[in-house]
């Protein structure tokens, strides 16, 4: 394998624990020369890792950019499309297993559960078990509304993933579902 002079830079890689030079064999240096890395593999390209955060990075910002624009038409921000979408699939709850399941802070569910039920997505009512707490539930209104948001975003999503073929993004979700746990 030949040096060029972006390679002269680079520094040596390292093994697992960074504390020497890492051993390489003609058969792994291969398949990283050729892109062809094994699952459970280790990158020694830190550029390589960079440059994939970057790309991750630019195509989340992209997500968010293009989310933001889908639910701007209901004055829904995506923290409130979090809120709404997490008690219809999980039904009334209390305001503090709400903020437990976004994992945001109490004072923040409380601003979240105002925002939705000034726009007469969400109700509030008394628990009766226990006439302290509070429960949060889906109106009808806000079914109506988070089915119709759920189809303009599976349509904004389907612009952003239907560049690749139905494969790749089983491979994608796949690595996000890795990723994310």
């Amino acid at each position: 394998m030949t040096s060029g002079p972006d390679e002269a830079a680079r520094p040596e890689p390292r093994d697992s624990v960074g504390a020497g030079p890492a051993s390489t064999d003609a058969a792994s240096e291969g398949a990283v020369s050729e892109g062809a890395v094994s699952e459970g593999a280790v990158s020694a390209d830190p550029a390589g890792d960079e440059a994939l955060a970057d790309a991750f990075g630019a195509v989340a910002r992209q997500l968010r950019e293009r989310s933001a624009e889908t639910l701007a038409p209901w004055g829904i921000t995506p923290a409130h499309l979090r809120a709404l979408r997490t008690l219809a699939r999980h039904g009334t709850m209390r305001l503090s297993e709400l903020s437990d399941r976004l994992q945001i802070a109490p004072r923040t569910a409380t601003d979240v559960v105002d925002a939705l039920q000034a726009s007469d997505l969400v109700r509030r009512r008394a628990d009766p078990g226990d006439r302290r707490a509070t429960l949060v539930e889906v109106t009808d209104h806000g079914a109506e509304i988070l089915a119709e948001i759920r189809g303009a975003r599976g349509t904004e999503a389907g612009r952003i993933f239907g560049r690749l073929s139905p494969a790749d993004r089983a491979v994608l979700a796949r690595i996000l579902g890795g990723l994310r746990d």
